[in-house]
């Protein structure tokens, strides 16, 4: 069981700093702008939650990425296998890409808004252990972008979303 509610909190964090103006800025993740990027995070919180057993709370995005945190902190989400987007696979994977989607696409924020995106070491370990091991035989590789190299002791967060297709040292703006 991997804790996702230090990601979920950061997350949140950011996601109180984005402005209006900033919501048509592009983010790291090329087919998102800030506002599309927020809304594809809304849908797979919900979603992700949904699969841990629990429905979200609150009515914005927020409310939905707490929820997300709290659903996958119950043991029993992490048990049994799950069919979305035509895929089955175990729960426990379910759970740790749910917790890919928060760190990577918190990082997209982050750099958009010229934030840090700091998490515990646990965390990140659980994220790199994940994608170092799933996304180069995902089911659907079209979601990432081609492996971005860096260095074998580069920080965990350079590493992790280098493996997901962005270049760690990319500066926005």
């Amino acid at each position: 069981m991997i804790d996702l509610k230090p990601a979920c909190d950061r997350m949140v964090e950011l996601l109180a700093r984005v402005t209006d103006d900033q919501l048509n800025l592009p983010t790291p993740c090329s087919e998102y702008s800030v506002a599309d990027l927020i809304a594809h995070v809304d849908e797979a919180t919900v979603g992700f939650t949904a699969m841990a057993g629990k429905s979200p709370d609150g009515q914005d995005v927020a409310q939905h990425v707490l929820a997300l945190g709290k659903a996958w902190d119950e043991p029993s989400a992490w048990q049994g296998s799950t069919t979305a987007a035509g895929v089955e696979l175990p729960n426990e994977r379910w759970g740790k890409i749910a917790l890919t989607e928060i760190v990577v696409h918190g990082w997209d924020l982050a750099k958009v808004l010229g934030q840090s995106f700091e998490l515990p070491e646990e965390t990140l370990r659980a994220c790199y252990d994940h994608v170092a091991e799933f996304v180069p035989k995902a089911p659907l590789p079209e979601l990432w972008g081609p492996r971005v190299d860096v260095a074998a002791d580069a920080p965990l967060l350079d590493r992790i979303v280098a493996i997901t297709g962005r270049d760690p040292s990319l500066t926005m703006g």
